[in-house]
Order: C-alpha cells, then sequence, then structure tokens
C-alpha cells in the first residue's frame, strides 16, 4: 500500500505529521512504514512531541549550525542563486534523515509515548512539499 502525503509548511520549523500518517494506517495488520520527504532542502525527523519547545529549539540550533549565505561565515559557499537560505537548507537536509522506517503493530506506529514524526522545513518562506509512504504487511 502506497501514497503521497501533500504537506503546506510556513517557512522554516518543525511541523506534525504523526496524525495524517496514522489515519492513512487504520485498519492495517502488522508490517513496516517506509517515509521519504521528495524533496532537497527538508527532512523527517521522529522527535519529542510533548513540549513544543523543543521543536523550536531544534529550529534555532540548526539555523544557528547553518546560518544563511549572507552571514560572513558562509561566504565560501557558491551555490546562491535560489537564494540565501536554499544552501543551507541543501546542508541541513545532508547532515538530518530524509526518510524513515517506522514498525507497525496491528495498524499502529510503534512509536514511543513522546514521539512524533515531523517534517523539518528548512526554507524561509512557505512550500508545498510531498512526502511519499510504504506500508509493507509481513
Amino acid at each position: 500500500m502506497q501514497t503521497d502525503f501533500h504537506i503546506q509548511t510556513n517557512g522554516p520549523g518543525l511541523l506534525d505529521v504523526t496524525r495524517e500518517v496514522s489515519h492513512w494506517l487504520e485498519g492495517q495488520g502488522d508490517g513496516l512504514l517506509t517515509l521519504l520527504v521528495r524533496h532537497t532542502s527538508c527532512s523527517l525527523l521522529i522527535q519529542e512531541n510533548a513540549d513544543p519547545e523543543v521543536q523550536t529549539d531544534l529550529t534555532n540550533f540548526f539555523a544557528r549550525l547553518v546560518p544563511p549565505t549572507t552571514d560572513p561565515s558562509m561566504a565560501y559557499l557558491t551555490h546562491t542563486y535560489e537564494g540565501p537560505d536554499d544552501m543551507p537548507a541543501h546542508i541541513k537536509a545532508a547532515l538530518l534523515p530524509v526518510s524513515l522506517q517506522i514498525p507497525v503493530r496491528e495498524g499502529h506506529m510503534a512509536l514511543g509515548t513522546w514521539q512524533g514524526i515531523y517534517l523539518f522545513e528548512h526554507r524561509d518562506w512557505p512550500h508545498h512539499r510531498q512526502v511519499a509512504a510504504l506500508f509493507q504487511p509481513i
């Protein structure tokens, strides 16, 4: 069973997509879920879903770790024609996962109590993102 999730972002940050994926898996049995974000400037993460400060802190950390190309420390970058946030977004996506595999038990993802699935948008303005999903029953 396969599908694509279409996710509208509002700029940098983490968007919880756990609910959409969970609804899609309803009624399935045991198996393995694979998710792949189909873009090179965003990522997928399994992260804490209890305290929103975690998402804020992650966004702020990666903004400091890889600043825009207008920052003097990034003057060595040459891919700049798509805007000052583009190459830093590619670097962040290279550092973070773009695919996830999650065990599924009786139609429910085997996530921990405080875990959720997040699309991590690295660009500065809204984007339409696609996440390909594959459920393989066992």
